[in-house]
């Protein structure tokens, strides 16, 4: 069963950063603009980075264009 967690992303933010809601949901708040997948990346960075993971181990599964999202962590 893959690892899923909810994302919301806050972009063209002031900073970037990462706060830790619960075990599987995260805020991030990323200075790139919601622009040709610019924040999503921004976003899938600091997630990992918080996960202790590479970015290319996570994917998004669900909410590409919405600032709600659910990624998935693959190969946990």
């Amino acid at each position: 069963m893959p690892t899923l967690v909810r994302v919301k992303v806050h972009p063209d933010s002031r900073q970037d950063r990462v706060e830790r809601v619960s075990p599987t949901h995260y805020e991030v708040w990323v200075k790139a603009k919601p622009e040709a997948g610019r924040a999503n990346a921004a976003a899938l960075g600091l997630v990992a980075a918080a996960l202790g993971v590479k970015p290319k181990r996570l994917r998004i599964a669900k909410g590409a264009l919405s600032p709600n999202k659910i990624v998935e962590v693959l190969g946990s």
